[in-house]
């Protein structure tokens, strides 16, 4: 049996804050780990891995001034990104099959 449910949250003026700025951090990060990718694509490199797109789009990001207000946002939100949708969907896809 499969259950559906239907909610709308209404933030605090903070929590709203809060979440806009982890969104942006993770959009950010996202963004960055396509373009470095597609960036070594275009170059013939070859594919950049997960560790390796991790450490350049956050942890060496963390480093530089224009990239410094990663640092702000809990680690969770940041790093839970860099790998893009391509980890996500194939972990969801059996769910939504029907197989678990």
């Amino acid at each position: 049996m499969q259950l559906r449910y239907q909610f709308r949250v209404y933030p605090t003026p903070g929590q709203q804050i809060a979440l806009a700025r982890a969104f942006g951090c993770a959009r950010a990060v996202f963004n960055d780990g396509l373009r470095a990718r597609q960036t070594a694509h275009e170059q013939g490199l070859p594919y950049v891995s997960d560790a390796e797109l991790s450490k350049r789009v956050i942890t060496r990001a963390k480093t530089t001034p224009e990239r410094a207000w990663l640092g702000e946002v809990s680690g969770g939100d940041v790093a839970a990104d860099p790998r893009g949708p391509q980890h996500r969907v194939p972990q969801l896809l059996p769910l939504r099959v029907g197989q678990a």
